[in-house]
């Protein structure tokens, strides 16, 4: 029998006999990482010295709008890419020096990319992944069937992988993933093509399995709730560079200007119009009996709007601070806070 194309090779990692270094050093450390396309006045300077590093066991989110250079980081990373400077290092191990040692540590799954072998069944991409990895199968057995209760995929272990849903697929995905013996894993999207049930159910076991084998995780996803459920830290890039790399608490502290919710009965249209164009109005909900506004402003501007409502006569039934969530502070922190308060304000016209 003909078999399919073969997947996207997740990376150059080779088989060794050592056993990761057991040092306090991070897992994954990126020094000063540049990568330009094209020469003279047409190039483009997609990594711009990029920075930072991932403990061990921990796991860090990798956020940015497109074009912010979060796939060149990647895949210059993991051999993919060749940067024109820099250095990489997994487990201690510089990449560039000493490729085949430092990607025995490591596996990825890539949005985008074909990950498994569709013709195979489930259970045999997760052998078949462990095998070209360096490990033996069956030692991993137990493993495996854990990975196919975890992720929900032990009814359908046995059935080709080109028979299944898209979200099926992409569960196989990360399970070929996990059912090698990598300790640094690279995970883009791992929830896409998921339904709002298997997506929390990822997330969850992805917590237990990072957990249980002290794996080191960096994760890209445009999904913020994926963000803050499963990573430890959170690193935001923009235009090449790093522009934030803090935890999703003390991201969420971030000094931007304060947002005020004011809810009344007696805000109208032509009132919201005028509001929506003399402030920065996040969201408006209109219901049958009331209406709600938010807003980003200092408190200088917030007394300005109490001027402008009482004005109008307005009275009000709530005023109230709600805190940020991470989508705004990672719009706000990329400049993409405007677009997406104009579209609001569409809406609210």
């Amino acid at each position: 029998m003909t078999m399919q194309e073969p997947p996207q090779p997740r990376t150059a990692r080779q088989p060794a006999a050592e056993s990761p270094s057991e040092t306090d050093d991070p897992a994954l450390v990126v020094d000063g990482l540049v990568k330009r396309f094209g020469s003279g006045e047409t190039a483009v300077t997609a990594v711009d010295d990029v920075s930072f590093s991932v403990d061990r066991g921990s796991v860090v989110g990798l956020l940015g709008p497109n074009g912010a250079g979060k796939t060149t980081t990647i895949k210059s990373i993991l051999g993919m890419v060749l940067p024109d400077s820099g250095s990489v290092r997994v487990q201690g191990v510089d990449i560039y020096e000493h490729p085949r040692q430092a990607y025995r540590h490591v596996d990825a799954m890539l949005e985008g990319a074909r990950n498994d072998y569709w013709r195979l069944t489930v259970r045999e991409n997760l052998r078949y992944f462990a095998t070209i990895s360096g490990v033996v199968p069956d030692s991993v057995a137990d493993r495996h069937e854990r990975l196919l209760d975890q992720l929900d995929l032990a009814e359908k272990a046995d059935e080709p992988v080109r028979s299944l849903s898209r979200g099926m697929k992409q569960k196989v995905s990360l399970a070929s993933v996990l059912a090698t013996d990598a300790s640094v894993v690279f995970l883009d999207e791992p929830t896409l093509g998921l339904d709002v049930e298997s997506s929390l159910t990822l997330r969850r076991e992805l917590r237990r399995i990072v957990a249980e084998r002290d794996l080191t995780v960096l994760l890209s996803s445009h999904d913020m709730d994926v963000i803050e459920d499963v990573c430890d830290r959170v690193i935001i890039m923009n235009d090449g560079r790093v522009i934030a790399d803090d935890s999703v608490e003390q991201l969420l502290r971030q000094p931007e200007a304060s947002r005020f919710r004011v809810t009344s009965p007696d805000i109208d249209a032509a009132l919201r119009r005028e509001i929506t164009e003399r402030f920065d109005v996040v969201e408006a909900a209109v219901t049958d009996d009331t209406t709600r506004i938010d807003v980003d402003t200092d408190s200088a501007g917030f007394y300005d709007l109490v001027a402008l409502l009482r004005a109008d006569g307005v009275t009000l039934e709530s005023v109230r601070t709600p805190d940020p969530d991470l989508e705004d502070v990672f719009l706000g922190l990329t400049n993409g806070g405007g677009e997406k308060s104009d579209e609001r304000r569409e809406r609210t016209r």
